[in-house]
């Protein structure tokens, strides 16, 4: 399989010093490609210059992650793209393990490996951990993750096995698949689009790994940090915007309105916090919810498929009132 390692990047050039020589290290079997999302920096002539082996994608505008990916990876031919965040530190031996299983088995269409935290190496990050899940409402949690509980890597994920999304801070995913399934939906901008991309790929029949044999360390947050309200509006949109465009039946709009009930205690808790601007942002998140209802509910009628895609009800519930830190509680 031909393989193509492609980061997307916007003015980043101190993270590509820091992170790009690993990559370059250790993915001699693919070709790596810096997707430059009309960067006005000086990143790309970095790279020109220093790292002459990764060709350069230049996209026209800065259409955030969805878009920028869709317009980098629809000239490229290979079997296999790796969506990689340009703050990844990757290691030896990171892909070989991951397209191994690719290769064993063809009904996988997208996996992605253990993802450790960077600053803090022998912990779990927050952006995909040890692969994605969903609740009924919609809410996103990960073996080694629930809402900010980190758990220490000690092996307990060092296994292969199957997820319901895989993270987009390092996706691999099949070209063909990822085609076939429409690409990112650009309408998310960034932040749950991978989730959106593996629940429409699972409803086509394909099966989304966790390898943990293999690892790579994020940052995280270097895009947007945690304490930016625009990734809490992106989160909570986005987040609605799965369930109406995915989730089927008329059960779904009830979770909608559950899960818009839920956040609205979540927007009351920013403020009793003294975070004014996250309660502004849930509030215009919903109001963007509403003004992109009608284009979704187009797409329900396209993508809507019977999948189960909960693992628990109410990851809230076990969370904060059963007090269930770790996945292997729920």
């Amino acid at each position: 399989m031909k393989v193509a390692v492609v980061i997307l990047n916007w003015n980043g050039r101190d993270l590509l010093e820091k992170f790009l020589p690993s990559v370059v290290k250790f993915s001699t079997e693919a070709n790596v490609y810096l997707a430059d999302n009309a960067s006005t920096d000086d990143s790309v002539a970095y790279v020109s210059e220093y790292f002459p082996s990764v060709k350069i994608i230049r996209n026209k505008v800065n259409g955030g992650y969805a878009k920028g990916y869709n317009d980098a990876l629809q000239n490229l031919s290979e079997d296999i793209f790796v969506l990689l965040n340009s703050d990844v530190e990757v290691v030896e031996n990171w892909l070989k393990p991951v397209l191994s299983e690719f290769e064993k088995d063809t009904s996988v269409v997208a996996a992605q490996p253990k993802i450790l935290d960077y600053k803090n190496k022998e912990y779990f990050e927050y952006a995909g951990a040890a692969g994605g899940f969903l609740d009924k409402y919609g809410y996103p949690f990960c073996r080694g993750r629930i809402f900010n509980t980190l758990e220490k890597d000690v092996g307990q994920y060092d296994d292969i096995s199957n997820i319901f999304w895989a993270s987009g801070a390092c996706l691999f995913v099949k070209s063909k698949n990822f085609w076939e399934a429409g690409g990112l939906d650009e309408a998310y901008f960034a932040h749950q689009e991978e989730i959106d991309l593996c629940w429409r790929l699972q409803a086509k029949g394909g099966k989304i790994l966790y390898v943990g044999t293999s690892k790579v360390y994020h940052v995280g947050g270097a895009t947007l940090a945690s304490a930016n309200s625009q990734k809490t509006f992106y989160n909570f949109r986005n987040s609605l915007l799965n369930l109406l465009k995915n989730a089927s039946g008329t059960k779904a709009f009830t979770s909608i309105f559950v899960r818009m009930l839920l956040d609205g205690i979540a927007a009351f808790q920013f403020l009793i916090d003294g975070k004014p601007r996250h309660f502004l942002a849930v509030a215009k998140a919903h109001l963007s919810f509403y003004g992109l209802a009608s284009k979704f509910l187009l797409k329900r009628k396209n993508n809507a498929s019977s999948l189960k895609y909960f693992k628990t009800k109410s990851i809230v519930f076990q969370h904060f009132i059963l007090g269930k830190k770790h996945f292997e509680q729920l």
